[in-house]
């Protein structure tokens, strides 16, 4: 007798990967087949920015704690390895729902993933704690550290990023500066462009300045076609891109942020909602993406999972213009509780 379909949105034992620090692969423009390694609660940050893709940080925070035990991280990857080829991961991603630095053992987690993993380390962060020496010293442990830097003065900073009062313009550029002249690894440094905001010729150059005195060795170029916290954030045209592209040039190459192929990965989940759940808590996903997605790991089963996911009280639907993205049901957006 032929098995019975296993029916993954009435499935409800808990996926193994979305309730833990890890989530994916999912795909990644820079990292490739990026395993995220998430050791925050969802939303600790010291930023608050406009653009950010989970919503509003509410509230800001800047204390350093032990949000996540470090060996859960190491269980986790264990775990993880043991049960899949190394061949399905390119890069080990610290990249929290928040701010990863801000877990006050950041860098043991990123030395304990090396050891183990002999994969490539990477860690995503908005780089503003780097004026601190000890921070420094934790990160150098991985193989490519990418930062931001949205503007290049201290109004624009406080009007992009707005950051908690104890990480400063001036602390955040002097962090950067102090970092690579201190790590051997890869510096990327990302810019998000706001259009009529940091694009401009003059919000260009000053951003080019500072990436100057900084010297990274690559930069990253984006644009927030992710459900921006606020409603008023624009993208930036293609020919302020370019442009912004052909100022940083001057500094270092530039890579330009582009759609990524291939679906996320859900194919360890006893749950397909439960791992939906995961990733888009960290990773927000548009309805095309689900839809490819569950195309993969649950054919025949899509519009029962939306429902189920819809049903579950832990997701729900942001729209950007005409555009849906399926968010935590924890995110704040403005004009909703």
């Amino acid at each position: 007798m032929a098995a019975k379909k296993r029916d993954p949105a009435q499935d409800s034992s808990v996926d193994r990967v979305g309730s833990s620090c890890l989530y994916g692969p999912v795909p990644s423009w820079r990292l490739g087949r990026s395993l995220g390694v998430d050791p925050i609660p969802r939303k600790t940050c010291n930023w608050n920015c406009v653009y950010c893709q989970l919503g509003r940080t509410q509230p800001v925070v800047c204390r350093r704690e032990d949000y996540v035990e470090p060996g859960v991280v190491v269980k986790a990857l264990r775990h993880f390895f043991e049960t899949h080829p190394q061949e399905d991961v390119d890069w080990v991603t610290f990249v929290g729902a928040g701010e990863p630095l801000l877990h006050a053992q950041i860098g043991r987690m990123i030395r304990d993933a090396v050891a183990l993993t002999g994969l490539p380390v990477a860690v995503i962060t908005n780089g503003s704690l780097l004026y601190r020496p000890e921070v420094r010293r934790e990160v150098s442990a991985a193989q490519a550290v990418l930062p931001s830097l949205d503007a290049g003065n201290p109004t624009l900073y406080r009007r992009l990023n707005r950051p908690h009062p104890e990480v400063t313009f001036q602390r955040h550029v002097d962090g950067l500066k102090a970092f690579r002249q201190e790590y051997d690894g890869e510096l990327w440094i990302e810019v998000m462009l706001i259009r009529g905001l940091n694009d401009d010729d003059q919000a260009l150059e000053e951003i080019t300045s500072l990436l100057h005195q900084i010297r990274p060795d690559e930069i990253h170029i984006n644009t927030p076609t992710r459900c921006p916290a606020e409603p008023w954030v624009e993208v930036s045209d293609t020919e302020r891109v370019m442009q912004a592209s052909v100022f940083f040039e001057r500094v270092a190459p530039v890579r330009l942020a582009h759609a990524t192929d291939g679906a996320f990965n859900l194919s360890e989940c006893d749950s397909v909602v439960d791992g939906i759940i995961g990733i888009i808590t960290r990773h927000p996903m548009s309805e095309e993406e689900l839809g490819r997605a569950l195309t993969c790991w649950a054919p025949g089963y899509e519009g029962e999972v939306l429902a189920k996911l819809a049903e579950s009280g832990r997701a729900r639907v942001v729209l950007r213009g005409t555009k849906r993205f399926w968010q935590s049901a924890s995110s704040h957006f403005p004009g909703e509780r």
